[in-house]
Parts: C-alpha cells; sequence; structure tokens
C-alpha cells in the first residue's frame, strides 16, 4: 500500500494531494498542467514537499515533520516517461540490465530471460536506442524498469509520443504486464481508450488538487 500527503508549492502553482494507492493500475487523470507529472515526481523523489508524508507498505520515505527523507535511487520505484530516456550510447542489453546489475541479488525479482519472453524484445538486444522504432523504445523502458524489480511502477504518460498505431501495439504488453506481474502502478493519462482498457481505479486532479476517486464513465475525464 502507497500512503501520501503532500502539498508543493513552485511559483505560483500549488499542489495538494492524499490518497492511499493499492494493488492493480491507478490511473491519475486530469487536463494538462493540473500536475500529474509532478505528483509523479514527488513520489519518486524527483522533486520534494514543502510538507507531506510518504510511506509503501508501512516503510516511512518522506516525513518532512522530522525531516526524513530516502532518497530517490533508494526507493527502488520504477519510472517510465514518454519518450522511455533510454541511455543512447548503450545497447538494449545493456540498457536494459543498468537496474538489474544496481540490485542486490536477493532482491531481483525478474530474470532477463522472462522480461524478454513477456515484453517480445529477445531481438533486440544487440541494437542501441537510435536503431529502434517508438514502439519498441517503449517496451525496452518498460523491461529496464522492470528489471530494476520495484515495488512500484510510475508511468508517465508512456504512450503519448506514439502515433495511434504504436499505442495499439503496446497496450497489450501494458495488460500483460499488470496480469503477469501483479505490480501496483500509477499510470498518468487524459486518454479515455487506455485508462478505460488498463485501469482499476481513477484519481482525478484538478488545479494542483487531488480530488480521490472518480466514476470510470468517459464523460467525467477531462
Amino acid at each position: 500500500m502507497l500512503c501520501f500527503d503532500f502539498t508543493f508549492q513552485r511559483g505560483g502553482f500549488r499542489l495538494e494531494a492524499k490518497a492511499e494507492i493499492g494493488d492493480g493500475v491507478t490511473a491519475l487523470v486530469g487536463a494538462s498542467g493540473a500536475g500529474k507529472s509532478t505528483l509523479l515526481a514527488l513520489i519518486a523523489g524527483l522533486l520534494l514537499p514543502q510538507r507531506g508524508f510518504l510511506s509503501i507498505d508501512d516503510q516511512v520515505l518522506i516525513d518532512t515533520a522530522t525531516r526524513h527523507q530516502v532518497p530517490a535511487w533508494r526507493r527502488q520505484f520504477g519510472l517510465v516517461f514518454q519518450d522511455g530516456q533510454l541511455f543512447p550510447h548503450l545497447s538494449v542489453r545493456d540498457n536494459l540490465l543498468y537496474g538489474w546489475h544496481r540490485c542486490p541479488a536477493a532482491e531481483r525479482r525478474f530474470a532477463l530471460d522472462q522480461v524478454l519472453a513477456l515484453l517480445e524484445i529477445g531481438s533486440l538486444l544487440p541494437r542501441r536506442p537510435a536503431q529502434l522504432s517508438g514502439g519498441e523504445r517503449q517496451r525496452v523502458a518498460l523491461g529496464r524498469a522492470l528489471l530494476y524489480s520495484p515495488r512500484l511502477l510510475l508511468l508517465d504518460e508512456p504512450l503519448a509520443s506514439l502515433d495511434e498505431r504504436l499505442k495499439q501495439q503496446i497496450l497489450p504488453f501494458l495488460k500483460r504486464l499488470k496480469e503477469e506481474t501483479k505490480l501496483p502502478m500509477l499510470y498518468v493519462s487524459h486518454l479515455h481508450s487506455e485508462v478505460d482498457y488498463l485501469a482499476d481505479r481513477l484519481l482525478r486532479i484538478e488545479s494542483g488538487r487531488l480530488l480521490g476517486d472518480c466514476p470510470g464513465d468517459p464523460a467525467v475525464l477531462p
């Protein structure tokens, strides 16, 4: 269970967010600029709240009252961005194993062969990111995040940079990822089709305020 209660201020933008997130895929929906990516960055540890608390499975990661803070690299959260952000100078194999090598052997939850089969990327191992299509890059980015053995996957509009054809190719892999790994995921999107296909729960954010659960009816989505 992920629990958080944040206040974050930057310039004229203020974010207030409080929620408890369990297993399955939780979709975070809202208009552009509402604070979706900012909330993910706070959970990942890329930003720090002025006030707040964050815990996962009873481990406290942030408590501003006691000045306790676990840095991003020790949270063991997998983060996938819109463009994958692969290391351009590394092969697909080395990109995939970047986090795996940094994870203690006793904590590794997935093997390379398992992830290659899950995402169907075994044939891509010797290539560099520049030699991949957009869909292939996102599958490799997902594989790299999995091989880090995350306790939580944070997906920040991972299909936004893809055309409709590639989105329809990647969505089944995300569904398979959800069903076969059982990892809790927080999925940022503003597309009804993605949310309807993947999400078990919807949270809505408006102008920096997390409003909590909203119905799954596309009419209520931004």
